[in-house]
């Protein structure tokens, strides 16, 4: 199917129909990093200022993120050992009840 068929079947329904696209995004891009260059400074850290209270805080920031991935992987690593630990239990409480019941047969 075709861009203009199928600009045509949604326009059927009253949406409105624009030539929007990545062409018109990136020159827009370009015209505000042109206009905001204060956007493409790097941060302390980058620059070589190790001591100053952004870097800090970044640092800060990327440990409390560390430690959160860490609390997520444990949870998941113990639901797993959790998981392994019924499965044993469980295997062994049935092969106990088929011993049972066999002995019970004879």
């Amino acid at each position: 199917m075709s861009r203009d068929s199928q600009l045509r079947r949604i326009s059927d329904f009253g949406l409105r129909v624009s030539g929007f696209g990545f062409p018109h995004v990136l020159s827009g891009l370009v015209v505000t990093l042109v206009l905001h260059p204060g956007l493409l400074w790097a941060c302390a850290a980058c620059t070589g200022q190790s001591d100053s209270p952004m870097a800090k805080g970044m640092n800060l920031g990327i440990l409390s993120l560390l430690a959160v991935i860490g609390v997520v992987l444990g949870g998941v690593v113990s639901f797993f050992v959790y998981l392994g630990k019924k499965s044993a239990t469980m295997s062994a409480v049935s092969a106990a009840a088929r011993s049972a019941e066999s002995t019970e047969r004879a």
